[in-house]
């Protein structure tokens, strides 16, 4: 009997422990594998050009520096001329123009408007500097007051390097 006795003893586990070692299963440590693959990236980001690639193209130009400045940047120099002309039998009346390819101006304040527009402010805009050589041109029948209104108006515009050229006949 004692043999049966020795046969019924047996030793319970509790169930979590049980469950614990069914469950167990070999784990693998990410922390390391992390490391690596920040590393590669950091590698990858400073060791790749992200410009873009340069190519040379073979271009046959005619040399056209003999007449040009050496800074093709450089403004223009040439004096603004503005041409200031009767235009009635009687004088009272005037006609202005602008020497070159500009836009016609009708008066005093289209001239002033015009000269500001092209004035050159730091941000790229303009064609001509604030000491821009300006020469009004009188007409020798012209109306003094309308010689000095053209003036005031190159003047009122921002520029300081306002001449009248000598009265044409």
């Amino acid at each position: 009997m004692s043999g049966s006795s020795r046969n019924t003893d047996t030793i319970e586990v509790p169930p979590a422990r049980r469950r614990s070692r069914a469950g167990s299963s070999i784990g693998l440590n990410l922390t390391s594998m992390i490391d690596v693959v920040f590393l590669l990236l950091v590698y990858f980001m400073v060791a790749t050009d992200f410009k873009k690639a340069e190519e040379v193209y073979n271009l046959d130009l005619p040399d056209r520096m003999e007449g040009m400045s050496a800074d093709p940047f450089e403004l223009d120099e040439e004096p603004l001329r503005v041409l200031l002309r009767t235009s009635g039998a009687d004088g009272a009346s005037y006609r202005l123009r602008l020497d070159g390819p500009w836009d016609p101006v009708m008066d005093f304040e289209s001239l002033f408007e015009f000269l500001q527009r092209r004035q050159v402010d730091g941000s790229g805009g303009g064609l001509f500097a604030v000491d821009h050589p300006i020469i009004i041109v009188p007409d020798a029948t012209v109306h003094w007051e309308f010689t000095i209104d053209a003036f005031n108006a190159a003047v009122r515009a921002g520029y300081v390097n306002v001449t009248l050229q000598e009265i044409s006949s």
